[in-house]
């Protein structure tokens, strides 16, 4: 941007990719300060890592002194006090994709990774990929990459590999950030209605995706799952070569031989047909086999060898909040899970039901995200669900922000769970949800949390009590 400001501020500094925004802008010389309504892991200890201060909550005094710039996270909308004084007195202010643009991605070969699922693992994979080839990647990344401790790098390298947001850029720029960012090249991991607060219905959202490949260049390359027609419709607008990767005959790129073991899971690819390279990895799930696929797809185009793509997934380590293994208490193991939507949610069940087969699965929701607390996919949810073997549904979070007659029932999404055979309640909150189910819990019992947000602590609440019972066997 002309002029580099000395001074930005971000609103909203704890979003995953605001955080990550941040520190990428103290590396780059600016003075960085931000504010939230609540800071949580990870992104709080993330920031106080960096030495980033996070005034809380919104108040107009966090713009003293008078930043040269702001940045407003797109959560922020008006009637915040912060953003009304920066409007009042015409502050400089301007979006993250906006101010990542310019100051990041220009001169750089930028790789996205855009789609309604598996983006952030995809985008770590890929810059992992990138960094074991000694290519020294930019990224950014919407949560934080184990292999590199952190959710943003600035290496010296020529390639930016960052996650496509399909969601809004700002509360003055509703389109999807993504259309920032002018990719040189794309991976489309899968295209489904989402984000019902700002997208509505599966046209509009395909609309988006439309917009996002019809920007890449002729000379670029989109990598795009093979997952049906909506996936389709939006490849139809590519002016460059397209690669799909996927079970059909007509994929370019397939998988052979997987195997879900309980400490590794690992596949042949094949190319064109033909046997092409043997992957491993610690990760569990088919659906994380198909992003690293996709990963050594796009990787492959910038000439990195199978061997190097082959050593970086045996050495990937996931990304905080994906499978995470938060602790194992008494032989009882709680996993921290970002799943919000019922097709995410159905293949980590599936994953965990191949990494412990032997266990009892207990999913515990918190239906956050402006998607889950409306009722358009509330059947998919249920049926997601039911592949649990005990079921534990929090209170909608804040309900009344969602107007009733579209609202989540959580009533008919038990009684649906409740049909198919399994058990299933609603809970109040964290607290509530602790003190009835930590007595339950019993050794080898697997449980896992799904939440966007920070759900009450319970991550840390129940690994608590559980503590202070005894064992069950």
């Amino acid at each position: 941007m002309k002029g580099k400001p000395k001074h930005i501020h971000l609103i909203g500094i704890c979003g995953t990719a605001m955080a990550s925004l941040a520190g990428m802008l103290q590396e780059r010389g600016f003075h960085v300060t931000g504010s939230d309504a609540a800071a949580y892991p990870p992104m709080s200890t993330f920031l106080e890592s960096l030495g980033i201060p996070v005034a809380q909550p919104f108040a107009e005094a966090n713009l003293n002194p008078r930043p040269d710039l702001v940045v407003v996270g797109n959560a922020l909308s008006r009637g915040n006090v912060e953003l009304e004084r920066l409007l009042d007195e015409r502050i400089p202010l301007c979006s993250l994709p906006q101010i990542l643009h310019d100051e990041f991605l220009v001169g750089k070969d930028v790789l996205v990774v855009a789609g309604t699922h598996g983006k952030t693992t995809t985008t770590s994979m890929l810059a992992w990929i990138f960094e074991t080839a000694g290519l020294q990647p930019s990224f950014l990344i919407g949560g934080i990459a184990e292999n590199f401790g952190r959710s943003f790098g600035l290496g010296d390298g020529k390639h930016f590999i960052l996650e496509g947001d399909e969601y809004d850029t700002a509360f003055f720029d509703k389109g999807p950030k993504f259309l920032h960012y002018f990719p040189d090249s794309v991976i489309l991991t899968s295209v489904e209605f989402d984000h019902a607060d700002i997208y509505k219905d599966l046209d509009a959202v395909e609309t988006a995706f439309k917009r996002l490949v019809n920007l890449v260049p002729r000379r670029g390359r989109i990598v795009g799952f093979d997952s049906g027609d909506s996936v389709d419709r939006c490849l139809q607008k590519a002016f460059c070569p397209v690669e799909r990767y996927g079970a059909s005959d007509r994929a370019g790129w397939r998988i052979a031989n997987l195997k879900l073991d309980a400490e590794r899971t690992s596949w042949s690819v094949l190319r064109d047909g033909r046997a092409w390279a043997d992957f491993e990895f610690p990760l569990g799930g088919e659906y994380n086999v198909w992003n690293a696929t996709a990963a050594a797809a796009l990787a492959a185009h910038y000439e990195i060898s199978k061997g190097v793509i082959a050593r970086a997934l045996q050495t990937f380590r996931s990304v905080k909040r994906r499978l995470e293994v938060k602790a194992e208490v008494n032989g009882i193991t709680i996993i921290d899970d970002f799943a919000h939507h019922p097709t995410a949610i159905e293949q980590t069940i599936l994953a965990l039901r191949a990494r412990y087969p032997q266990s009892r699965l207990w999913v515990v929701l918190e239906p956050r995200s402006n998607t889950m607390r409306r009722n358009v996919l509330q059947d998919a949810l249920a049926r997601s669900l039911a592949l649990a073997d005990q079921v534990v549904v929090a209170a909608i979070f804040k309900p009344e922000a969602i107007p009733a007659a579209e609202r989540l029932d959580l009533n008919r999404v038990v009684a649906a769970i409740q049909k198919c055979g399994k058990q299933a309640r609603i809970l109040a909150d964290a607290d509530a949800i602790v003190n009835a189910i930590a007595p339950e819990l019993r050794e080898r019992d697997v449980v896992a949390i799904l939440s966007n947000g920070g759900f009450g602590g319970i991550y840390e609440k129940l690994p608590q009590r559980l503590r202070g019972l005894g064992v069950k066997a």
